[in-house]
């Protein structure tokens, strides 16, 4: 929903409830040499969704984990120098209860799998009445222990540079990364942010470019052409972004929109579904806990000097907290094929 010129739908207030906390398996003894988190990615996809289940970060440990299901999957990530965990739901079953929960379509539900829990984590926000969380419930009842739902308060809405402010006509958004194919030169943004592919201004009211690319729902990013003088540099307020990459579950980011500035989180999810309602679902995101509010849509999600995602939408605010989730840059950069710089 799009209201005034500056203003992008009504912030939500309040954070997430207490999560509840889970007893967790202890992970096999980590080993000497610490593979990266695309290598242990690596290894989990070669495993295949039946022996694996998702790797994270550990902060504590500064290891790699891979959740495993049996001792022959366990052998062959500490041999490729990552940390096996021996956990009860594979990445098969969590992803029938993924299913189940879309099944449900339930407006102002979200999900994605949790490897630190080894849960499906499906939250609901306040607009889901009792009758509907007692129908998403029963879809999923078959899979006990392996789906945990909680509540957070307020709603999740798409959040209408890196960071810095730009305009349309009708509502404020924030640039992502600027972006480059050859000699052209373009920024990328959320994609319902580019809806009816509307020219874009600075907050002076300078004519930037026209929307040349949009995708939204399923997809949220869009890309803007510039067509002006405007200043378009290869950072993200002072930080210089140099590369893009995807993100993993425990990976420290920062935030940056022209609402709130720049904050900093962690990644808690990997390929989240978002229900925003009215049709409007959009799959593949990054749930982290970083916090955003109204107008941040489209801003830089960034580790470093490395682009990690386009802020879509979430609840809560950066007062008390909340859920964000983003549209990994690197997907985007591929639809457009251009680069960061």
């Amino acid at each position: 929903m799009k209201t005034t010129r500056r203003i992008q739908l009504l912030a939500v207030t309040s954070g997430l409830l207490a999560a509840t906390a889970f007893a967790l398996p202890s992970a096999v003894a980590a080993p000497t040499a610490k593979a990266t988190p695309a290598t242990a990615a690596s290894v989990a996809a070669s495993l295949g969704t039946g022996s694996t289940a998702g790797t994270y970060y550990d902060t504590a440990s500064k290891a790699t984990v891979v959740n495993v299901t049996n001792q022959a999957a366990a052998d062959t990530v500490r041999a490729a120098g990552a940390t096996p965990r021996l956990v009860a739901h594979s990445a098969a079953q969590l992803a029938k209860a993924a299913d189940a929960t879309k099944a449900a379509d339930i407006a102002g539900s979200a999900w994605s799998v949790d490897p630190r829990s080894d849960t499906l984590s499906v939250t609901v926000d306040s607009r889901v009445t009792a009758a509907q969380l007692a129908r998403l419930k029963q879809s999923t009842a078959g899979y006990g222990d392996a789906v945990h739902i909680s509540r957070v308060a307020g709603r999740f809405s798409k959040l209408l540079s890196g960071g810095d402010a730009i305009y349309t006509d009708s509502w404020r958004c924030s640039v992502g990364f600027n972006v480059r194919s050859g000699s052209t030169y373009y920024f990328l943004t959320a994609g319902h942010c580019t809806e009816g592919y509307p020219d874009y201004y600075t907050s002076g009211g300078t004519y930037i470019g026209p929307t040349v690319g949009t995708s939204f729902p399923n997809n949220d990013y869009g890309i803007v052409r510039y067509d002006s003088s405007v200043a378009h540099s290869g950072t993200v307020g002072s930080q210089d972004i140099t590369s893009a990459a995807n993100a993993y579950v425990g990976e420290s980011v920062k935030r940056r929109g022209s609402t709130t500035g720049i904050h900093g989180g962690s990644v808690t999810g990997l390929n989240a579904t978002v229900n925003y309602g009215n049709g409007e679902v959009v799959y593949g995101l990054i749930q982290t806990n970083v916090c955003a509010e109204p107008g941040d849509s489209g801003g830089s999600l960034y580790d470093g000097s490395k682009a990690i995602g386009l802020t879509s939408g979430g609840s809560g605010n950066c007062t008390s907290g909340g859920t964000t989730f983003f549209q990994p840059v690197t997907e985007a950069l591929s639809a457009y094929g251009v680069s960061v710089y």
